[in-house]
């Protein structure tokens, strides 16, 4: 992903509400699994890191792109943007260059 897309994604992300929230639990499998099942059907998804878990977001971030197979588009604070293309991609972010 070039620097044009992930500026793309990162302006389709602003108006998104998070999908997810990581508390003090932090990552289980059971959550990894919901989010590489939405993101598979979504394709950008947003997480928020609340303030009650310890771990370093972008830690979380690198973790569940590596788990979900997707890409970290962003981590501002404490909130993550993740992105997958679909097989029916719904984002077109191939055409920028």
């Amino acid at each position: 992903m070039n620097s044009k897309q992930r500026a793309y994604l990162k302006g389709l992300a602003m108006n998104m509400t998070p999908s997810f929230q990581v508390g003090k639990g932090s990552i289980t499998p059971g959550y990894t699994e919901a989010i590489r099942e939405n993101i598979e059907v979504n394709e950008l998804i947003k997480i928020s890191v609340l303030n009650n878990c310890d771990d370093d977001p972008r830690e979380i971030a690198q973790l569940l792109a590596d788990r979900t197979g997707s890409e970290v588009v962003q981590v501002i604070g404490k909130k993550i943007v993740l992105y997958k293309k679909a097989k029916k991609s719904k984002i077109d972010i191939d055409g920028i260059k």
